[in-house]
């Protein structure tokens, strides 16, 4: 069964933040510069943001919101832009 490309984005964000966190924890491993850990967690946290908002985008659009409805789906949207700007 091929991965559609929605489900494919998220399986490659959850790759790659599992490397982020591998690097964070080799990092502490090897004693690093604290500067340079607190740039990788900067990074991990930007990546998680990210995956999070992508799936609650997909639950909105999914769940909440009627697609035959256009007022409705233009609202989630907007909601949808505010909280993706918000967590950048």
């Amino acid at each position: 069964m091929a991965l559609s490309a929605r489900k494919n984005s998220k399986l490659l964000g959850v790759r790659r933040i599992r490397g982020q966190v591998e690097a964070v924890e080799r990092a502490l491993e090897y004693e690093i510069g604290f500067s340079d850990v607190f740039y990788l967690i900067a990074d991990l946290r930007g990546a998680l943001n990210g995956l999070w908002g992508e799936l609650l985008g997909d639950y909105i659009r999914t769940h909440l919101v009627d697609p035959s409805n256009t007022k409705q789906a233009d609202a989630a949207g907007e909601v949808l832009d505010v909280i993706r700007s918000y967590l950048k």
